[in-house]
This record gives C-alpha cells, structure tokens and sequence, in this order.
C-alpha cells in the first residue's frame, strides 16, 4: 500500500523521546514514511536512537546542529527528490499526534486544494498571525474573529474544521509538495524559532492557505533548548522576520520596543516575562543590527 504521508523528524540527543514520538504517530492507522534527521547528537544518543527506530525507518545524520529548520530541510530534500506523497508533516523529536490527529488533518486538506500549509492544534485555542510589527504571535478567539473578514469553514470530521491563520505551528506541521516546490523550504538564517511563521507569510504571499485543523490535537511539553539561547533566538528573528517581509521601519519600531522591555526588565525585575535573559536579548539586538543569523553565538551555546 502506498504511504498516505511523510513525516520528518528532527532529532537532537532524546532518544526515548523520538521514540515516543514514532510510536504516536505509528499508532494514527495512517500509512506512513518516515525519516528521522539526527542533528548531530552525540554517539551514545545515536545508539541508543537507533535501537528503536526499526527497518521502516530512514536515519539521516547531518554530523552538526544544524537547527531545526535546516535539519528539516535535509529531510524535506530527501522527500521533493524521491518521495511521492503529496503532503509531508514535519515535527520536533517530542511530538506526540493524539487519537485521529493524522486522519483529521489530511480530512481537512483534502477538500481544500488551495491548501498549501496546515497545522494540528496545540489546543490553546489560539490562532497563529504574523503581525508587522511582533512578527509570529497567537491571538485569542475574540481577537482573531476581529482580523478576520469571514469564518472558517469546517471541513474535517467530527465538528473539528479548518481555521485560516497566518501560520502553521511548528509543533507539528504540514506542507503540501507544490507549495513547497514554489516557494522554497524552511529559510535557514532562522536556525531555531520563528521559521513557520516566515514560511507561513510566503506561503500565503504566494497565495496558498495556511490554517489549523481545530480538534487535530498535538502535544509538545517540553521546551527545546535553554532559556538563554531560545529568548536570544526568539528575539533576533523576529526582528528578521519582521524587516524581511514588512521593512525596515517597522523593524525599526521593534527594535525600540524591544529596546524598552529589556530596560524595564533590568530596572523592575518584577515586569519581566517568564522568558528573560537580559545579555542573551543584547546580543540579539547586536547581531540583528549585524545581520548576523544561522546559529546562535558560541558563548550562549556554551
């Protein structure tokens, strides 16, 4: 029987982790390929990777980090070359699809041929926008009915339907071969965070739909990498995200108000988010101000 889907796993030193990964989506019913892109792990954790994976299984080993969306992008070459399903999902090591969660969202692009990237739901009843000025946020229910000039319409079963938004959670996303062979693959300056939302405005830009496929619910519930380096990452390309695809005045403007939350959260530690690493987000400013991207500095790494 011919595979329904491709996944790409993007793995980093979790063994046991990918392996409850590939036992949630092994157990969807879905006819399924899957490769699975070690990041350049370490040589126990690539042992004990390969002691779970099984024959069905293509490893590939890129040698480095190379971040998630360039590690994804090794498997998603792979799959333009030789694969032959229309849709590929891509997710980090640690995703764990729910009951239905593949059916659900392969339902819901089937009868939208104008699709070409869709999510499962984190079920925080979100919804992902690209703002010109924060770049890749999520708004409330009430707050993306306002942005949007019609609603949704419900095309997957159970009640649970498609949602139009700005981008596709990178939890666990899906992306149609067309789309993918007109607009490109993950942008890789990126390194970590904030490339679905780059992928999702070129998407749309181009004029595919991006949504999610409400009730198709993915678990993810660890937080990939330290703080440090996720409020550096985080912070950089946003300001990237945000000059590439809406200029450099509205860049501008974010780099002042980032400029005062990093003020405010040195003089009143009480204002600051649960994510705040004051030297991380300077280095931010200063390599964003450099256009320096790719991976982040070696003293944060370290």
């Amino acid at each position: 029987m011919a595979a329904a889907l491709q996944v790409v796993l993007v793995h980093w030193n979790q063994p046991e982790r990918c392996h409850a990964a590939l036992a949630a989506f092994r157990a969807e019913g879905v006819s399924l390929r899957v490769t699975v892109v070690d990041n350049g792990s370490d040589t126990e954790a690539v042992a004990r990777l390969k002691d779970g994976l099984g024959d069905d299984v293509e490893l590939i080993q890129t040698g480095a980090n190379l971040g998630f969306g360039p590690g994804a992008n090794v498997g998603l070459r792979r799959w333009l070359a030789h694969g032959d399903t229309e849709w590929v999902a891509v997710a980090p090591h640690d995703a764990l699809p729910g009951p239905g969660c593949l059916t659900a969202v392969l339902a819901a692009v089937a009868v939208r041929p104008g699709a070409g990237l869709a999510s499962a739901d984190v079920g925080d009843g979100r919804t992902p926008v690209v703002d010109p000025y924060f770049g890749g946020i999520t708004l409330d229910a009430a707050q993306s009915s306002a942005r949007r000039r019609h609603r949704p319409v419900a095309a997957a079963p159970g009640g649970d339907g498609w949602e139009p938004a700005g981008y596709p959670h990178g939890t666990l996303l899906f992306a149609r071969r067309a789309c993918l062979a007109e607009i490109g693959l993950f942008d890789e300056r990126y390194f970590a965070y904030c490339e679905e939302a780059d992928l999702g405005e070129r998407a749309r830009r181009a004029g595919w739909e991006v949504g999610i496929v409400r009730g198709a619910r993915v678990a993810n519930p660890y937080l990939g990498g330290r703080a440090d380096v996720v409020d550096y990452l985080m912070l950089r390309n946003t300001l990237l995200l945000v000059r590439s695809h809406f200029g450099r005045y509205r860049a501008l403007v974010r780099t002042v108000i980032a400029l005062g939350h990093l003020t405010s959260g040195i003089l009143r530690p009480g204002s600051r988010p649960w994510l705040f690493a004051p030297a991380a987000r300077a280095r931010a400013l200063a390599d964003h101000a450099r256009r320096r991207y790719g991976p982040p500095p070696d003293s944060l790494r370290r």
